[in-house]
């Protein structure tokens, strides 16, 4: 949502903090400014909970027309000497390229590709902030000037987080598109590596700025940065484990934001300050969030190093035999039940299975049995994957429920449908010295009966092994999953 106002933005110079008199375009954007972040306050409040996030994404949009509306009409008026047709040529043509980029893309992805998408836009924005970064420095205008040192920190610190997310979003997307192996790059002192990276920026930033200005030793003092902070922002999130995407996901969200806010100071743009700090400290708490209900160090996290390192035998070996079941078999299982539960995974979403799912819901609510889903925060690949989906296919809100609401219910259930879930539900979790010990997961095997609909006997994400797959009351369906439930449905 920002990039498009970054670049409509580098179009300006820099408006003086205080004038005599506001001109009436000034004043005009102003106002404009303060409602669209009203409107992007209330689009954060709106995504919250589900019955509103329709509201939300709606208020997000209008506020993003009438902040774009007043970035481009102060452009305009600000470009006297440039000229107002060739600005508005430049304008157009800019907006013209992202439109059509953007509707394709948005026709053309499927729900799967969501998450991957999601990072490579992130990594748009963290690119934004660079360039924007490097083009204040070399052409600083008269206010830049003024402000000498501080202006330069601001240049600093933007180059650095944009080519942070820059970096760190083109990983997290070529790991969740499957690109490279989601395994972590755990190479030998890796924390000691990053503290040396923060340290030797330290020091570049203090010479850098004891330039004064733009100096052939300030550009070499900034191009070095931006080397070991691309470098840095890779390393990060490859260290970061398969299981730990989503927080990463919703952590690059955060930067990408910080990112945005750094641009905004260096073009004077205080909606764009605003913004970003509104998308950096949601996303930063969003992934604190997360990794408390994941049981993480937020810290940790950050600093990468969770998930299988490809070490770990525990990998392809296997727990015991499994027993398989019949699409006819499971329907039988779900007339006799009187209360199930749906515990859906990333395999749904790739299978494109939640409108069957919906109708299978839909039929056994009809025929008398309580049916809930049980959603783990990080099943998918993104923040509230799962939700989304199911929102799609028109399941009630009221029957999703999150995983520390359903979690000491499986006792109570008759028969749990686990489709495409794999390391949300693996009791592993629950073991000292596994990969992903530790983490909350959806102790689905305290219930009578448990139908697994799985592809294959593959390790989830994470590369671990799960030993659901092997107890006594736990049977496998094989076979694409919207398959396999239409059959049920068939069935019944």
């Amino acid at each position: 949502m920002f990039t498009s106002l970054i670049q409509a933005s580098t179009l300006l110079p820099a408006v003086p903090a205080a004038t005599a008199t506001a001109s009436g375009i000034e004043t005009f954007v102003s106002l404009a400014y303060i409602i669209a972040a009203l409107l992007f306050i209330r689009a954060l409040a709106g995504l919250s909970k589900h019955e509103t996030a329709q509201k939300g994404n709606n208020a997000g949009i209008i506020g993003m027309t009438i902040a774009l509306i007043a970035t481009i009409a102060l452009a305009l008026s600000s470009n006297p000497d440039r000229g107002v047709a060739v600005t508005a040529l430049l304008i157009a043509a800019a907006m013209l390229i992202g439109a059509m980029i953007g509707i394709w893309k948005a026709r053309n992805v499927e729900m799967t590709g969501m998450p991957q998408l999601i990072a490579l836009l992130h990594s748009f924005v963290g690119l934004a902030a660079v360039l924007v970064g490097y083009n204040s420095y070399l052409a600083p205008d008269a206010q830049a000037e003024m402000l000498g040192g501080f202006h330069l920190g601001e240049v600093y610190l933007g180059v650095f987080i944009g080519a942070v997310t820059f970096t760190g979003s083109i990983i997290a997307y070529l790991k969740l598109s499957a690109k490279i192996k989601g395994a972590p790059l755990t190479l030998p002192g890796r924390n000691w590596i990053n503290l040396t990276a923060l340290v030797v920026t330290l020091i570049i930033m203090v010479v850098f700025i004891r330039q004064g200005g733009v100096t052939p030793l300030g550009t070499v003092m900034l191009i070095a940065m931006t080397l070991i902070a691309l470098a840095f922002g890779l390393h990060l999130v490859a260290a970061i484990g398969g299981g730990d995407m989503p927080v990463v996901v919703s952590m690059l969200n955060s930067y990408s934001g910080w990112a945005a806010a750094a641009a905004g100071f260096m073009l004077n743009n205080d909606l764009l300050i605003m913004t970003g700090a509104l998308v950096g400290s949601s996303g930063a708490f969003l992934s604190y969030i997360m990794s408390k209900a994941m049981n993480r160090s937020f810290i940790s996290v950050i600093l990468g190093g969770f998930g299988s390192d490809g070490a770990v035998t525990s990998g392809e070996e296997e727990h015991g035999t499994h027993q398989e079941i019949q699409a006819s078999e499971v329907a039988e299982l779900l007339k006799d039940a009187k209360r199930v539960m749906i515990t859906p995974g990333y395999g749904m979403a790739v299978a494109q299975a939640q409108y069957p799912v919906a109708d299978l819901t839909r039929k056994l609510r009809e025929a008398g049995v309580e049916v809930e889903f049980g959603i783990h925060p990080v099943a998918g690949r993104l923040p509230g994957h799962m939700n989304v989906l199911l929102a799609e296919a028109k399941v009630p809100y009221d029957i999703v429920k999150e995983l520390d609401e359903v979690n000491d219910d499986f006792g109570d259930v008759d028969v749990v449908l686990v489709i495409g879930a794999n390391d949300t539900v693996n009791p592993a979790a629950e073991q000292p010295g596994s990969p992903i010990a530790g983490m909350p997961v959806l102790k689905v095997w305290n219930a009578r009966d448990v139908i697994v609909f799985k592809r294959s006997m593959a390790t989830g994400y994470a590369g671990v092994q799960n030993p659901l797959f092997f107890k006594e009351n736990t049977k496998m369906l094989f076979g694409d999953a919207k398959a396999s439930v239409e059959n049920i449905i068939a069935t019944l």
